[in-house]
């Protein structure tokens, strides 16, 4: 089953209604349980590794560098961290480490004095940014909406305090 196909398994409840009622829609499900000689994989089951994957890809710096990557080209570590402002050091080499290590980022060392590291896209990495930079550019113009609807949920829900 694909993300796309979830609304039709909760059969019109909300997440919280089919958890309730025991539904079992995702948690419970085996990546790859699907029939065919491919297997099939499942973010939404909890064992899946896929779902680890998209974790790591949805953490808080690793989208926006791929697309600094894919907006910029190849960058070294303190271009990289001036361009996506307020990742520590810490949390730029963790996140490069990881998009490095599932083949998203490629990392460059030339042999000079001192040695210079570069960051690029891989292939896989740079069909990811292409996909990720439209939301990118979708929250920078529905920024404002969103914003207006926090103020208005807050105000509603600081009543009830």
């Amino acid at each position: 089953m694909r993300i796309g196909d979830r609304r039709s398994t909760l059969g019109g409840m909300t997440t919280e209604e089919a958890a309730q009622a025991g539904a079992g829609w995702h948690g419970e499900r085996e990546c790859g349980a699907g029939g065919s000689g491919e297997q099939e994989r499942d973010v939404f089951a909890r064992l899946c590794p896929s779902r680890e994957l998209f974790a790591e890809l949805a953490d808080k710096w690793s989208l926006l560098i791929l697309m600094s990557l894919f907006t910029c080209g190849p960058q070294r570590f303190s271009e990289l961290q001036r361009g996506v402002g307020g990742v520590s050091r810490k949390m730029l080499t963790q996140s490069l480490r990881n998009l490095e290590r599932s083949g998203l980022v490629l990392r460059t060392v030339f042999p000079e004095t001192p040695p210079r590291v570069v960051y690029d896209l891989r292939p896989l990495g740079r069909e990811l940014a292409e996909l990720v930079l439209p939301l990118g550019r979708w929250t920078e113009r529905r920024a404002p909406q969103m914003l207006a609807a926090r103020e208005e949920f807050d105000a509603a829900h600081a009543e009830r305090v």
